[in-house]
């Protein structure tokens, strides 16, 4: 591997790192909602009003955005404007908001905006990482790509609930970590040499090794229908890859997974923090909820890294679908727990609230085996297409809508049902993406593809190997 390619690798790492806010826009959403909530004395019902605006948004506008940065050469210069853009979005939000939501149109609007730009992020990291890396380098550092980004966001996310934990109830000095993020995206993109990213790889119309055909029909139909323009050199139409039945099957477990686990984390944070005494207690308990998580996430995107080259994509999927009904399964007993002893007219004993808190850690492992392998299995689908961003666009849009359904879903049956109730059928809903996955998916890693990673994988610890032995010696 050049040098420059090896350097290149390195900034996407950085790049990731400070992408951990800005990459979809949700770690700093969360932080709005409890800033207009606490400081602005806005509704719940008028905060989930804009945020299902930018959930919305984010669903119309991924596709699109895929299509963007297939077509486009221009791929950093698009991803360092969409991080300045959200950004930007992100502080108009929290100076101009009114309180009591006086110019609710206004906000509406903002959020419209911003999950249109924050929809360029996902497809422009990665087909960037493509670009460098090609497929069969995808799987290691996609991995390192999430644990990075996870790692970036727990910061932000500690950092923001420490200023708002000693700033109460003044709150809105905890946005300064969001220019300090995007300063830090724009800083290590714009030293990636464009030479180094080879965009008929970014798009995915080269594949690295052959595709080839497994003795499931729906890989062989993926496979033939696929490839079958990719010999021409030539993208594939955006009509031929809809009808690719692989694909078609793994949107719609994306939008059902997106659906049941959405909403879960932000009921755990209000089973924590609403109804307390101590608003200030409350933000850091919500703010650790985000943290134990994407701990969690690095090891689980790591293992990703690790392994799926190895064992393929399904297994490793696998346990990441089933992690989400258990985690609510444990929700559902706890929160019995609690209400009877708030029914008791006794206070909830703080270790009560850290084993609830600790459920978080199934979180690290559903949604970071999901943040990671989905783009693996995307990446994988798409092979040879040249329509790699347009492929993750449609799984991301399916994300993005499923994301937003769960919002409502999960508010509305914890308020007309209690939390206890949500969370049972959180826990049944989850299992149908989970089953479908077993059922309806096939290994979507290639057998030369899999011996690929696998090489990769072991120069890749080879140069880790020399470079620290280099240091020593130093």
């Amino acid at each position: 591997m050049s040098s420059t390619k090896s350097s290149a690798k390195s900034l996407l790492g950085l790049v990731a790192l400070f992408l951990g806010e800005l990459r979809d826009g949700l770690t700093m959403i969360n932080m709005q909602s409890a800033f207009l909530i606490s400081s602005k004395f806005y509704s719940e019902k008028q905060v989930g009003v804009m945020f299902f605006v930018f959930g919305m948004s984010q669903f119309l506008f991924q596709t699109p955005a895929g299509y963007i940065m297939d077509s486009s050469d221009r791929k950093v210069a698009l991803l360092a404007g969409a991080a300045l853009a959200t950004t930007s979005l992100t502080l108009l939000s929290a100076v101009t908001a009114k309180e009591y939501g006086e110019n609710i149109v206004w906000m509406v609007c903002l959020k419209f905006i911003q999950g249109g730009v924050t929809a360029l992020i996902p497809p422009g990291l990665n087909s960037i990482t493509q670009g460098i890396v090609g497929s069969t380098g995808m799987t290691h550092q996609v991995a390192d790509n999430e644990m990075k980004n996870h790692l970036g966001t727990a910061i932000i996310v500690l950092s923001g609930s420490l200023i708002a934990f000693y700033t109460y109830p003044n709150i809105g000095l905890l946005f300064i970590v969001s220019p300090i993020a995007c300063a830090g995206v724009v800083f290590f993109l714009t030293r990636i040499n464009p030479d180094d990213i080879d965009h008929d790889a970014a798009r995915g119309l080269k594949s690295d090794a052959d595709a080839h055909a497994t003795d499931y029909q729906l890989a062989t139909d993926s496979k033939e229908q696929l490839n079958a323009t990719a010999e021409d050199n030539k993208p594939t139409t955006p009509l031929e890859l809809l009808k690719n039945k692989t694909l078609l099957v793994f949107t719609v477990i994306c939008f059902l997974f997106h659906m049941s686990n959405g909403t879960v984390l932000p009921l755990v944070m209000q089973t924590l923090a609403i109804g307390g005494d101590k608003p200030r207690v409350g933000f850091l308990l919500s703010g650790m909820c985000i943290i134990v998580a994407q701990i969690f996430m690095v090891g689980s995107a790591k293992v990703c890294g690790d392994y799926s080259g190895r064992w393929g994509r399904k297994k490793l999927f696998l346990i990441g679908m089933f992690s989400v009904p258990l985690r609510c399964l444990i929700l559902y007993g706890l929160t019995g727990i609690k209400n009877n002893i708030e029914a008791g007219g006794n206070g909830v004993p703080l270790a009560l609230e850290i084993v609830i808190l600790s459920t978080q850690i199934l979180d690290g492992v559903g949604a970071g085996v999901f943040g990671t392998m989905y783009i693996l299995v995307t990446s994988d689908i798409a092979a040879g297409t040249g329509r790699f961003s347009l492929t993750l666009g449609i799984t991301s849009a399916a994300m993005s809508i499923g994301g937003t359904v769960s919002g409502y879903l999960g508010q509305a049956l914890a308020e007309d049902l209690g939390y206890q109730t949500a969370f049972m059928l959180l826990c049944i809903l989850s299992l149908v993406p989970a089953l479908a996955y077993t059922i309806l998916m096939p290994e979507t890693l290639a057998a030369e593809n899999e011996e690929q990673s696998v090489k990769n994988m072991e120069v890749s610890n080879m140069e880790s190997i020399a470079h620290n032995e280099e240091r020593q010696v130093v």
